[in-house]
């Protein structure tokens, strides 16, 4: 822990998302010793990452965000909720610019095929979009840290924890449709894990854009809260409940949840 510290919280950021980035890895590795694409475990991940994700973005970002903007001049929820908002609003955007589909064909994906681009190159691109607010949070997460105040060093690092048991289901909820879809094994494993590569690239310009402009912090945690709320609500709940199992997918949320939070405040 002492040798972590004593590093620049950009690089502690880069470690975090290589971390991140392999659990995603080992997640996408499933697809390379089964044979069949289980709908009842696919509900399971969807719902434990969103349950993760939810706790994950009001210990680790909302609360640190609203303690920092008490020492600003205007009122503490404002820069807050602004972040907030901006952080769905930059999602919802890119979801807009770039193509795309998601694995529960719910999301208006209608007309997709005049597209050109093949379907595994926009499950592809769904879920690397999804990527980013997570690399941004633990980015933001270890500047934070570095600055004092609420944040600690522990925090991020819980949040890293958390962030990575959730894209060990996100890796395999995105490699096994793959193959089931006849992509081969081998092909369905790169792209599962290839998504997660922008979580180290978001993570380090998360970290330098708070380092430079320290300013910036509590509309920095609150937009990376909202937009990883922006794919909870999107994405994981819309497919975590796509399926005939709803009532466990919902028991796997809440899991993820408390597990989360059992991270972040006994860590924290």
């Amino acid at each position: 822990m002492d040798f972590y510290a004593s590093l620049q919280p950009a690089i502690q950021a880069l470690i975090a998302g290589v971390f991140t980035w392999f659990c995603t890895m080992v997640g996408a590795a499933t697809v390379l010793f089964v044979r069949e694409v289980n709908d009842r475990f696919l509900a399971i991940m969807q719902g434990f990452a969103a349950g993760v994700m939810i706790a994950a973005s009001f210990w680790s970002l909302l609360e640190p965000a609203l303690d920092y903007a008490q020492a600003g001049p205007i009122p503490s929820w404002l820069p807050v909720a602004i972040g907030f908002l901006v952080g769905g609003l930059f999602l919802r955007i890119l979801d807009v610019l770039v193509p795309h589909i998601h694995l529960a064909e719910d999301h208006n994906d209608a007309g997709v095929n005049r597209k050109k681009f093949s379907r595994t190159t926009m499950l592809f691109l769904a879920v690397t979009i999804h990527n980013i607010p997570e690399g941004l949070a633990l980015g933001v997460a270890f500047a934070a840290a570095s600055l004092g105040g609420q944040a600690t060093l522990t925090g991020a690092l819980a949040l890293t924890i958390g962030i990575g048991l959730q894209n060990i289901p996100e890796g395999s909820a995105l490699s096994l449709p793959l193959f089931a879809e006849g992509r081969s094994k081998g092909r369905a494993f790169n792209l599962g894990h290839g998504s997660a590569i922008v979580e180290p690239i978001s993570a380090v310009i998360g970290a330098v854009a708070v380092l430079i402009v320290t300013s910036i912090l509590p509309y920095a945690l609150s937009f990376a809260a909202g937009a990883m709320i922006f794919v909870v609500v999107e994405e994981l709940i819309p497919e975590a409940q796509s399926s005939n199992h709803t009532d466990i997918a919902t028991m796997a949320l809440m899991f993820g949840f408390i597990l989360m939070m059992i991270l972040d405040v006994a860590l924290g």
